[in-house]
C-alpha cells in the first residue's frame, strides 16, 4: 500500500554533508516513489558554530583550529566532499576554497522556518537556494539582502522576507527546536529522523536511504 513517510532533517546550510545527504535522500525519493513511497520533508535547525561571531572566519583556521587538520588535509578533505556532492547531487556546484567563511547561521534558520510555514515546497526550495548562497556564490550568510535574495531565488517575497529578518522573528522558535533535536540526542548533521523513531545519520548515498526507508516503510 502507499506509504507517506514523515521525515526531519536536520541540518545547518554551512554543513557540506548536509548537501551530499539530501541529494541522496532526495534521489532514493525518486526511485522509491514507483513502489507507492513517499515523504514530507520538514527542515530542522541546526548550528554547527553557534557562537561564530557576524564576521565568521576563514574555513582553513575554522577546520585548523576545531579539528585540528593542516592545510593540506583540509584541502584534500575539501576536494572529496566537492566530489561526493557532485556525485549525491547532480548539477550542485561546490566551490569551496582556501578562501572561503563559515559563518553565523542563525539568521539563515529563522528565514527557513518562515519559509516553512508558508509551506514545504517553499522551505525546500529555500534550503537549496541557501546551500547554493553559501558553497557556490560564497556569499556572507549573516548580510540580511544575501539572505533576501535567498528568498527572492526560493519564489518567496522579498518584502516579508526582509521583515523577518529585520525584526527579529521567529527567533524563539529556532532556538527551541535546536534544544529539542539535541535534547533527543543530536549532535551532529545531516541526521534524518524518519517518523520520529528512526534515524539515519550522516551523508549517506542513496543506496542506503533507499534500502533504510523501504525497510521503515514496510514497518511502519
Amino acid at each position: 500500500m502507499p506509504k507517506t513517510l514523515h521525515i526531519d532533517f536536520v541540518s545547518d546550510v554551512v554543513c557540506p554533508w548536509c548537501v551530499v545527504g539530501l541529494g541522496g535522500l532526495e534521489a532514493a525519493l525518486a526511485t522509491l516513489k514507483a513502489e507507492g513511497i513517499t515523504a514530507e520533508i520538514h527542515f530542522q535547525p541546526f548550528e554547527l558554530n553557534p557562537q561564530m561571531p557576524p564576521e565568521g572566519e576563514n574555513i582553513g583556521e575554522h577546520v585548523g583550529r576545531k579539528y585540528g587538520s593542516t592545510p593540506e588535509q583540509s584541502a584534500a578533505n575539501r576536494a572529496m566532499i566537492t566530489e561526493r556532492a557532485a556525485d549525491a547531487w547532480p548539477g550542485f556546484e561546490m566551490r569551496m576554497g582556501p578562501d572561503s567563511r563559515i559563518w553565523n547561521t542563525f539568521d539563515a534558520h529563522r528565514l527557513l522556518h518562515w519559509a516553512g510555514t508558508v509551506g514545504m515546497a517553499e522551505q525546500r526550495a529555500l534550503k537549496e537556494a541557501l546551500f547554493r548562497t553559501h558553497f557556490t556564490a560564497g556569499q556572507a550568510l549573516p548580510d540580511a539582502a544575501v539572505l533576501a535574495d535567498a528568498a527572492v531565488a526560493a519564489g518567496l517575497d522579498r518584502d516579508k522576507a526582509v521583515e523577518v529578518l529585520g525584526d527579529g522573528r521567529y527567533a524563539a522558535e529556532v532556538r527551541a527546536a535546536e534544544a529539542l533535536w539535541v535534547s533527543r540526542g543530536i549532535n551532529g548533521v545531516p541526521a534524518v529522523v524518519v517518523e520520529g523513531k528512526w534515524l539515519i545519520s550522516g551523508g549517506q548515498p542513496a543506496g542506503v536511504f533507499e534500502e533504510a526507508l523501504r525497510g521503515m516503510a514496510g514497518e511502519g
